[in-house]
């Protein structure tokens, strides 16, 4: 079980998971340059840049999903699948 600090958009606040700490700073690297590509290009506000980069984070996951080159097996995509959803249920306790 991994625990993150998450400092983004003004936003603070601590998730654990059931990945470990090394792959969720890795997510969250991943998901800070999406925020830096939408603040480049849009320079919105947090929440819009928050919904901006996710929108952006689900178009590359759709098109590679609808593309029919999916690199990893139906199992695996499926337990991504259901590790995201955990993640994103812990991000929304953590904010309320």
């Amino acid at each position: 079980m991994g625990t993150l600090q998450i400092d983004i958009l003004g936003t603070s606040f601590a998730i654990q998971a059931d990945e470990s700490n090394d792959y969720l700073e890795t997510l969250l690297a991943y998901y800070r340059q999406m925020v830096k590509q939408v603040e480049n290009v849009a320079g919105a506000d947090a929440l819009k840049t928050a919904i901006l980069a996710g929108i952006m984070l689900c178009d590359e996951l759709y098109k590679e999903k609808i593309s029919g080159k999916q690199k990893l097996p139906s199992e695996e995509l499926n337990e991504l699948e259901r590790i995201t959803l955990s993640l994103i249920q812990k991000i929304d306790t953590a904010i309320k």
